[in-house]
């Protein structure tokens, strides 16, 4: 009887054992994340009412000569309660005939989880804003739907961004810091796949690295703005300009 008691606690104890290995949480390190633009998809939405012959072969002549989907890369460094995304600068600039700002990457983007503050770094044509304010809200609503990427259990989230920009994310609670690309935070747990279905364009996490990063430090180059001074001045600068759904997409591209 002694003997079968032991037992039983040998294997309570190693199953308890090898549930705490993986209920271990990851609070500091780096994630590569790729975007990817579905550039098709967005001259079809941009340019489907034009008549311009010129665009129109330019179009034809562009889906040719170019891949369908584009990709970029980006890091984020992350450590407890703070994040930095930084984009990689591409080995080979991307083609963007048709002028399309989602497929590249214009921020550097610096968050304080605790303070509740954001440090953005943004390009927006040859000026350099340096933006600070709250970290954005987004409304999110969580689902039942799950998925693993990269070993990690994900949930998924359903958000609401911009007023009218349709977000879904996936996140991880075994990377206990609310982060991810680009500004979308704000779960609990980093975010490691987000997409913006109506705009054509992915994130996806492709390497989380589990070290602790040397000092995050913000950006600090740049013309200080807030987020709604950025909104009025990107509306003075395309005031008039052009059909209203491109203009609309570029501006997102720039806010996001």
């Amino acid at each position: 009887m002694k003997t079968i008691y032991t037992s039983i606690i040998f294997l309570l104890f190693t199953a308890s054992s090898s549930f705490a290995q993986n209920a271990r949480f990851v609070n500091s390190g780096t994630i590569d994340y790729d975007k990817t633009v579905n550039t098709f998809a967005i001259i079809k939405k941009l340019y489907s009412g034009s008549d311009n012959t010129f665009v129109q072969q330019g179009f034809e002549q562009y889906k040719k000569t170019q891949p369908q989907f584009k990709t970029v890369k980006s890091t984020l460094t992350f450590s407890n309660d703070k994040t930095l995304f930084t984009p990689v600068v591409p080995e080979t600039p991307v083609n963007n005939f048709f002028g399309i700002p989602m497929t590249d990457q214009y921020n550097t983007i610096y968050t304080d989880v605790l303070t509740n503050t954001s440090t953005a770094q943004k390009v927006v044509f040859e000026q350099t804003f340096l933006i600070k304010d709250t970290i954005r809200k987004i409304k999110w609503k969580i689902t039942d739907e799950t998925r693993d990427i990269l070993g990690y259990p994900c949930t998924r989230a359903n958000g609401l961004m911009l007023d009218s920009v349709y977000v879904v994310a996936f996140y991880t609670d075994k990377i206990p810091v609310s982060g991810g690309p680009e500004s979308f935070s704000g779960l609990p747990g980093m975010i490691l796949e987000v997409a913006l279905p109506h705009e054509n364009v992915i994130w996806r996490a492709t390497k989380v690295t589990e070290i602790e990063p040397t000092a995050i430090i913000a950006p600090k180059k740049g013309k200080l703005l807030n987020n709604k001074q950025l909104f009025e001045t990107l509306q003075s600068v395309f005031k008039n300009r052009g059909d209203a759904t491109q203009i609309n997409y570029i501006m997102k591209a720039y806010l996001l």
